[in-house]
C-alpha cells in the first residue's frame, strides 16, 4: 500500500460514515510518519482504521470498503475497521501520532501511529507476520533499540510479556 492508497481510504471512510477524523494503527500507520517507507513495509494491502469519536462505525467502513469488497476487486486495497482493544499500545501514544490531512483525504483527519508504538503493538501481538515487520524497520534503522525498551515499559502487560519482549528486542539488536 502506498501513501495516496491510504489517502483513499481516509476520504472512503468520511464518506462512508460521514466523520472526519480517524486513527490508523497497524503496519500501514507508518505512512503517516514516513510518506515513503521502505517497500518491505508496504506489503499489506490493508489498513487498520479506527472512527476517532465512535469506533464503534469502524465496522460500517469495513462492510463497505473491507476485504472481499468491490472497493477491494477495484482498487487491490481495502479498511478493515478496527477497535481500541484491537492493538496494545504504550501511554501517550495519541500524542505521538502523525497526522494526514489534505485535500486527497478530503480534508478528512487520519492520526497516525508513531512507528515506534507500532512496534510495540506489533512485539505484543507476536504473530510471525508482526517479527517480520518489526525486523525490516530494524533494518532500515527506522527504530531505536532505547526507544523501544522506553516505550515498552510505558505500555501495560504483565511482568513476564515486559521479560520476554524485552529479551526479543535485545536479540534483534545484536551488540
Amino acid at each position: 500500500m502506498k501513501r495516496e492508497h491510504l489517502e483513499h481510504i481516509i476520504r472512503a471512510s468520511g464518506r462512508i460514515i460521514n466523520e472526519k477524523e480517524f486513527y490508523v494503527i497497524g503496519s500501514q500507520s507508518i505512512l503517516g510518519q514516513y510518506p515513503n517507507a521502505p517497500e518491505g513495509l508496504l506489503v499489506s494491502n490493508e489498513a487498520d482504521i479506527i472512527c476517532k469519536l465512535d469506533p464503534e462505525k469502524s465496522d460500517q467502513i469495513e462492510g463497505a470498503i473491507g476485504e472481499l469488497s468491490h472497493f477491494h476487486d477495484t482498487h487491490g486495497y481495502y479498511a478493515q475497521g478496527a477497535g481500541f482493544e484491537t492493538a496494545k499500545l504504550p501511554e501517550g501514544w495519541e500524542n505521538r501520532c502523525f497526522a494526514i490531512k489534505n485535500e486527497n483525504t478530503d480534508d478528512n483527519t487520519a492520526y497516525c501511529l508513531e512507528l515506534h508504538d507500532t512496534c510495540i503493538s506489533k512485539f505484543i501481538a507476536a504473530r510471525p507476520k508482526d517479527h517480520d515487520y518489526i525486523k525490516e524497520c530494524i533494518r532500515t534503522n527506522l527504530v531505536k533499540k532505547d526507544i523501544l525498551i522506553e516505550r515498552l515499559h510505558m505500555t501495560e502487560i504483565s511482568d513476564t510479556q515486559y521479560e520476554v519482549i524485552e529479551m526479543k528486542i535485545n536479540s534483534y539488536y545484536p551488540e
